[in-house]
């Protein structure tokens, strides 16, 4: 699927949202709210990191799919733009990872 983007998958689950579509899993999440979505994405998260341990390839791909999927389904529910956190990340280059964690710990 060349040519596919985090940005392509963004719009399609706001479309989806949107849609009221009783098929529609993504418009199901929507209607159940925040507090759904961000289980679900709790979940592939902890499935993720299983299929990594296992060290199986072909199940770490569809798990990190359906964790991008649930996190972008949060940050919709939230308002909050892929954009914004592209933009964090890249503020984050222009220091070390090491002073950036810093930055943001008070321990």
């Amino acid at each position: 699927m060349a040519g596919f983007s985090l940005d392509d998958l963004e719009r399609i689950v706001a479309e989806r949202a949107r849609s009221g579509d009783a098929n529609s899993w993504t418009a199901k999440l929507f209607a159940r709210g925040m507090e759904k979505a961000a289980q679900k994405l709790g979940e592939e998260a902890v499935e993720t990191v299983i299929a990594a341990v296992k060290g199986d390839t072909g199940e770490l791909v569809s798990e990190s799919a359906d964790l991008l999927y649930h996190w972008l389904v949060v940050l919709t529910i939230a308002g909050v733009p892929l954009s914004d956190v592209l933009e964090e990340l890249q503020r984050r280059t222009t220091q070390s990872g090491v002073a950036e964690k810093a930055s943001r710990s008070q321990d």
